[in-house]
């Protein structure tokens, strides 16, 4: 008899990721955000950015994506953005009065819900957590060697 074989760890992380993702997308929800704006709101909040370019890689969004969330913030009074004297081809973009509040507002909805996440854990289990989610990125960053026709790494 066979053993059972267990699902892929990348494969059990996606899956984790994207229940993460919903149910904190829902806790914004219930204080009228949601994942994307929070995501720029505290972009904004937590440093200063020159450019649009800049708060795209940070968030880990395409640029057309985040102009489309840029869009409707400033529409809702959240961002202002302004071309660059220095470079014409890129907006500076800042939050104003509102978007400060809104964000004060929905840091208690992120604090709460990141309370719940760690129900249970303990800060050592934090710890390790944190350790093993880095050596994933990083091992998913890595390049990949290619298998010889035996199907074990190259040896170089």
């Amino acid at each position: 008899m066979t053993e059972p074989v267990e699902e892929p760890i990348g494969l059990l992380v996606a899956r984790t990721a994207k229940v993460l993702s919903r149910s904190f997308d829902d806790a914004l929800a219930e204080r009228g955000g949601s994942l994307a704006s929070w995501l720029v709101l505290s972009s904004l909040a937590g440093t200063p950015h020159l450019t649009q370019r800049s708060i795209a890689a940070e968030v880990g969004v395409e640029g057309p994506t985040l102009t489309h969330h840029l869009n409707r913030m400033e529409a809702e009074g959240l961002v202002t953005r302004q071309r660059d004297p220095q470079n014409r081809r890129a907006h500076k973009v800042e939050l104003t009065e509102r978007g400060r509040a809104e964000f004060g507002s929905l840091l208690g909805s992120v604090a709460g819900y990141d309370e719940r996440l760690r129900s249970g854990l303990t800060d050592r289990d934090l710890a390790t957590l944190r350790r093993l989610l880095r050596r994933l990125a990083a091992n998913a960053a890595a390049p990949s060697s290619s298998p010889d026709l035996s199907g074990h790494p190259e040896r170089r």
